[in-house]
């Protein structure tokens, strides 16, 4: 007997606990969009789709990350094609993007450096935003580096470029200079129960934990980015919700300015941004102080 789709809806949004996660597995399945679903609830996908939709069904009740299954997540209101090999992009990463939109955007930038880009998220939509800009991004991880070529491929930009390193290895100190240097690194400790979420099982790790304590890769950036930063340039890193003042006292350390702290959608410091020395950051002139 043929089951509606209205009918598959019902039994699997209370397996999952959630109607939208049962539309989204459904909508992937037939090859559609949620609103069909809404419009033929009573078709009756074929034996082969109800089956196909069982086995994601169960892939989802144990555990895997919607995007990983579909192989598609939305950021910046783009969409990036993902993979086990790389971080599901987060909507609380998109908060750099609006910080260079907001504060970094009116100045004349010529040349933007993405560390640990992963699927390519944040490089594409700044490339997208600023299709005169040129992006670099890098990663260590070859595998991540196909899929962040082919999401720029997929979104038609031509200002990006994708590089094989681990952070600024591939780059000259002090010859090759960016005006903003940006990044979500690990930045995870191995003893953080956070990694005990099922979603997290399915993320690559490398690209989540910093042994030993969560800091060692932020340190090793901030530490080398003076190197790096054009007159006047700008570092913004997203961190753990906890590490903002470490990130604070590694970048005074290492002779940036202006630092400023950010808060994402739920109120924690999640991303932190400094200027190379010796000058004068609107922070400072607004006092503005982390919000």
């Amino acid at each position: 007997m043929k089951t509606s789709i209205h009918s598959l809806l019902e039994a699997n949004a209370q397996k999952l606990q959630s109607l939208l996660e049962a539309q989204i597995l459904l909508a992937y399945v037939l090859g559609v969009s949620r609103s069909y679903l809404y419009s033929w609830p009573d078709r009756c996908p074929d034996e082969a789709a109800c089956q196909q939709y069982e086995r994601l069904i169960l892939r989802r009740q144990r555990g895997e990350p919607i995007a990983y299954i579909v192989g598609v997540k939305e950021f910046w209101s783009l969409p990036f094609s993902v993979s086990h090999e790389v971080l599901i992009p987060r909507p609380e990463t998109e908060l750099i993007v609006e910080l260079v939109l907001k504060y970094i955007a009116k100045e004349p930038m010529r040349r933007v450096l993405d560390l640990g880009t992963g699927s390519g998220a944040i490089a594409c939509a700044l490339a997208k935003e600023f299709p005169r800009w040129q992006i670099v991004a890098v990663d260590k991880s070859d595998q991540a580096l196909r899929i962040a070529t082919e999401n720029a491929k997929n979104l038609a930009l031509t200002n990006v470029e994708f590089y094989q390193s681990d952070w600024f290895s591939i780059f000259s100190a002090n010859h090759t200079l960016f005006d903003v240097i940006v990044g979500n690194p690990p930045y995870i400790s191995p003893r953080d129960h956070h990694l005990q979420a099922p979603d997290i099982q399915y993320e690559p790790r490398s690209a989540l934990i910093s042994a030993p304590d969560g800091l060692t890769d932020l340190k090793r950036i901030i530490q080398e980015s003076p190197q790096f930063l054009a007159s006047n340039g700008w570092l913004v890193l997203e961190h753990g919700f906890d590490q903002s003042d470490h990130v604070r006292s590694l970048m005074e350390e290492a002779g940036l300015t202006g630092i400023c702290c950010f808060k994402d959608l739920a109120g924690l410091g999640r991303v932190t941004l400094g200027r190379s020395s010796g000058t004068v950051s609107p922070f400072d002139a607004l006092n503005l102080g982390d919000h």
